[in-house]
């Protein structure tokens, strides 16, 4: 018996109904919005601006022709290498200290967090009238206990420098040691307790337990204020101006004196330099991160 197969009429697709746009979903791309705009106008547009005026190969022959660019470099290493560690490991045992209970411990927490908290330009500007030869507080008090005359402190550059690095020392100690605290605390006291039932030391603890659990936040911290210090411009420029003689300048505050010497091209290469400083690092976080 054989079947017969009937043609039937197709019917029609129904229409996909035109999709709603959820209210929420609306109001985002609406506030969006101005972020977008701020980020193309602020940051897009300036980097790209700044990347087409360091073009040329001889803005960079002229840039390491300076004799100042490579005192530059120098101090930059330097405020790296002696700054970022002496902050970091203070941060670690200021953690430890801070880390406890203890009411007035807590007290002083509020005290030592507001360096940090307070605006970079009042403070270092403050700091700056202190140490004038003249009439600065320091040299007033050499004076009045000794009866002899204070040094010049800013017009050494191994002291200016110095002294920067400590304000940047002094003004981001408060932030990192936070990050660490955090980082102790989020280890099990339960380690600790048992460690002490078996009679460890301080020191023990330390090593076999704090430090295996908090390394990768203390790299992770160092290496992310490697970056940001490399873009510390308050700390010199406010204290000592990139003075004397232009030979405490960094980095981040060697543009602005070729942007004074109207050398616009010099001022952008300047900062396109920075660049092998940086990228290492953001990759080697980013890679840590990932992690």
């Amino acid at each position: 018996m054989s079947t017969i197969l009937v043609p039937t009429e197709e019917l029609p697709l129904p229409a996909r109904a035109p999709r709603r746009t959820n209210p929420w979903e609306f109001w985002g791309r609406v506030l969006v919005l101005p972020y977008l705009a701020i980020f193309l106008i602020f940051v897009l547009y300036p980097v790209g601006y700044g990347l087409w005026l360091a073009r040329h190969p001889q803005s960079y022959v002229q840039l390491f022709a300076d004799p100042i660019f490579f005192r530059t470099a120098v101090n930059t290493v330097i405020f790296l290498v002696v700054a970022i560690n002496i902050k970091m490991v203070v941060a670690l045992v200021l953690s430890g200290f801070f880390v406890q209970t203890r009411w007035w411990i807590k007290a002083l927490s509020v005290l030592f967090i507001l360096p940090w908290a307070v605006p970079s330009i009042p403070t270092i500007l403050s700091v700056r009238f202190m140490l004038n030869p003249e009439w600065g507080v320091i040299n007033s008090l050499i004076f009045r206990f000794t009866g002899m005359d204070g040094p010049n402190w800013l017009n050494d550059p191994t002291l200016a420098l110095s002294f920067s690095m400590l304000m940047h020392v002094w003004k981001s100690l408060p932030f990192w040691t936070l990050i660490l605290v955090a980082g102790r605390m989020s280890i099990p006291a339960e380690q600790y307790e048992a460690a002490a039932v078996d009679g460890a030391t301080s020191w023990q603890k330390f090593r076999y337990i704090t430090w295996p659990s908090m390394r990768t936040l203390y790299l992770t911290s160092t290496v992310l204020s490697m970056i940001w210090t490399l873009g510390d411009f308050n700390s010199v420029y406010l204290l000592t101006g990139g003075g004397p003689a232009d030979l405490t300048h960094v980095l981040a505050t060697l543009g602005i004196r070729y942007l004074r010497l109207d050398q616009v091209d010099l001022a952008m290469a300047s900062i396109v330099v920075a660049l092998p400083f940086v990228l290492p690092l953001v990759y080697f976080m980013m890679k840590r991160l990932s992690k």
